[in-house]
């Protein structure tokens, strides 16, 4: 077989985390709620009014001047994210397992200081990594700025219409000095990480039909789609409703081990393998286990952890994989995490 090369997202394929969410937690006042409204407005902002130059995980260029307000500096997020990596089992040895075997990378909304964080306990090569850019010391704020924010935050929580919180974001707060600090924000979601995905592709001389993508929300939908379209593999690990339809192999596991076994297969015999592999063990689980050349290590390894559910995404059991996905997400990242776009 040709090079295959692996791109994941990051949290929800390799960790539990929402680090954004996690932060505005610390940082503001009913910071997880807060976070959540903006999060929904955001995904109104791409699935419904689609509105042009905003993609997927603007969310976390949004939240950034409550978090300036609120005190957050470049050393508190560091410190808090290098004190707050939560991995999913076997996380650690999937990602050093594929890393050893074919080109991998991690492509992530999550801010750059929380993927190096991550880098470092997984070991994995930041520069293979994309992610947002966020320096929160480039620029002060003014006390006025700081108070407006505060009633923003508060005029949000008691009145999260779409249209109070689309005032806010696109008319009062661009007229503010601190608007600034979200000019060179650049989220990497939605396009961001498609393009990101084929800066990959083009950078190392990948044909476009290489890439496996694992993704799990509608910041995959773009990537996942296009290694779909183009005969590539487009997973959803414990993906909610967006990553599901654009996947073509669901995943939910509450341990990782299912990745190296999927990619070991795929770097190895291609996706034609890896489909007939994802059948035989829609068929008879431990048949396929046993009867394909899945590698001796990890063979041994799933028999040791619950099995995963996998299924070959069709429009006849498209609605029940959304439905088991989004129960299973939640189950493994928590209620409040779980539920975000």
């Amino acid at each position: 077989m040709g090079r295959k090369v692996f791109i994941s997202d990051c949290e929800g394929p390799i960790s539990i985390n929402d680090n954004a969410f996690e932060l505005a937690g610390i940082f503001i006042e009913d910071g997880e709620k807060f976070f959540t409204i903006l999060s929904k407005y955001d995904d109104i902002l791409v699935d419904e009014v689609k509105r042009e130059g905003y993609y997927a995980g603007g969310t976390l260029k949004l939240i950034v001047p409550f978090l300036k307000a609120y005190g957050a500096t470049n050393r508190s997020i560091v410190d808090f994210s290098r004190e707050n990596v939560l991995l999913l089992p076997g996380a650690k040895d999937t990602m050093q397992f594929i890393d050893g075997i074919m080109p991998s990378f991690i492509v992530s909304t999550s801010y750059e200081q929380y993927i190096q964080a991550l880098c470092d306990v997984i070991k994995f090569p930041f520069e293979n990594t994309y992610s947002t850019n966020l320096d929160m010391d480039a620029y002060s704020i003014n006390e006025e700025d700081k108070e407006k924010l505060m009633e923003f935050r508060t005029t949000v929580m008691a009145n999260p219409d779409f249209e109070v919180i689309d005032k806010i974001f696109w008319d009062d707060i661009p007229e503010m000095e601190i608007s600034k600090i979200t000019e060179k924000i650049k989220p990497v979601g939605g396009e961001g990480k498609k393009e990101a995905v084929m800066d990959i592709l083009d950078r190392f001389s990948f044909e476009n039909s290489d890439v496996m993508y694992v993704g799990d929300s509608i910041t995959d939908v773009e990537p996942l789609r296009f290694a779909k379209e183009h005969g590539g593999l487009a997973i959803s690990f414990n993906g909610n409703e967006y990553a599901i339809k654009e996947a073509e192999i669901a995943i939910m596991a509450d341990n990782t081990i299912i990745t190296s076994v999927v990619a070991d297969l795929f770097n190895r015999f291609g996706k034609d393998e890896v489909i007939n592999f994802i059948k035989s063990y829609m068929d008879n689980t431990e048949d396929a286990i046993n009867s394909y050349p899945v590698n001796k290590k990890l063979k041994e390894a799933i028999k040791q952890v619950n099995l995963p559910k996998i299924a070959i995404v069709t429009s006849e059991n498209i609605e029940a994989l959304v439905d088991e996905s989004k129960t299973f997400r939640r189950l493994v990242r928590g209620e409040l995490i779980g539920a975000l776009g």
